[in-house]
Order: structure tokens, then sequence, then C-alpha cells
């Protein structure tokens, strides 16, 4: 069976965006090798909010030939948008309003690859209340913002973890990687 994965940059003091929903302060890592992560994946995880900011995001030419390659990486996968407002948007995004983890199992039965639960953080509450996540890779940047949009805001039982791995790069980013304890 897949696995859903979260994989999420997060500040030091667990903020995912500042008060502006600014993400100014992510540190994009060469040496994070991130494609390789999207090269395990077949599908993501989107609330709506997000998926409207970034999931179709397009890099502009000033970008650099990493971020081009890996939004070509992420454009790739199959979409999935957890949404009570929207069912459609033109594209080939799968929106889902209801029976949430029921399809979110009939999806992870699916053959193919792990799946990325991007977020929001909303999103991401509801889906580990639920017992629906199986792993956390968790980038932490070297940065205390004070205020924003907290990663973990709404979790209504303690989620046991385990350390699977850690690895740590030049730029101060911490990446822990932590199975869900069933």
């Amino acid at each position: 069976m897949k696995k859903i994965i979260l994989n999420l940059a997060v500040t030091l003091d667990g903020y995912i965006e500042g008060p502006n929903g600014e993400i100014d302060w992510c540190i994009m890592d060469g040496d994070a090798n991130f494609n390789n992560f999207l090269d395990g994946i077949d599908s993501i995880f989107y609330g709506r909010i997000s998926y409207d900011l970034w999931g179709n995001y397009s890099p502009g030419e000033e970008e650099d030939e990493l971020m081009k390659s890996i939004s070509e990486n992420i454009n790739s996968k199959k979409k999935y948008v957890f949404s009570h407002t929207k069912t459609d948007d033109g594209t080939d995004a799968t929106f889902i309003q209801s029976d949430i983890v029921q399809r979110v199992n009939e999806i992870k039965n699916l053959p193919g690859k792990n799946i990325w639960l991007y977020g929001g953080a909303k999103l991401i509450s509801s889906f580990l209340n639920a017992g629906l996540v199986d792993e956390l890779q968790l980038a932490v940047h070297p940065v205390i913002l004070g205020e924003g949009k907290l990663l973990f805001s709404e979790i209504t039982n303690r989620v046991w973890l385990t350390l699977k791995e850690t690895k740590s790069a030049p730029s101060g980013v911490v990446q822990l990687i932590y199975g869900v304890v069933r």
C-alpha cells in the first residue's frame, strides 16, 4: 500500500508561513535533493487554498534551473484537492468534498508510488487526526518567525512518532524524518 508522506518546510518555532502568508524564509537547498523525493511519489494531496496558490505554479524565466526542474516534476503528478467549496477548476485535478477517509484509503490502495501530503495546515491536521499520515519529513529551517501559520494547530489527539532519519545541510536546514506509530 502507498504511504502518505507529509513533506514540508517549517521554521524552528513551528510555522509554515509568516503572518502575511510569506515563505521568503524558506531556503531552497540544492543539497536537499527534493527531486529524489518527488521521484518517489505519483500523487499530491492539497487543501483548496494551497492548491489555488501552488497547485498549478509555473516558474518564470527568472527562476533558476533547480526550481524549473522541481516545478516540472510536481506538475507531472496526479493532484487531489480537498475542498468544501470548489468542485472543479478545468484541469485534471480531482476534487474531493466528502467521504474523505474512504476516498483517501481508495487512493492509497491504487497501484503506484507514495503520496505527498502537501497541505495546508487544516488538511494536515485533519489527516493526522484521522490517522491517515504514515510519515513526516520536516525540513526545519534556521529561523524563528514568532508569528504566522502554525503547522500543528488543530490536533485533537497525541500523535506518537518514531525518528527514522536526520539529515543536515550546510545552510542549517535539518530534515527530520519520522514514522507515525500505529
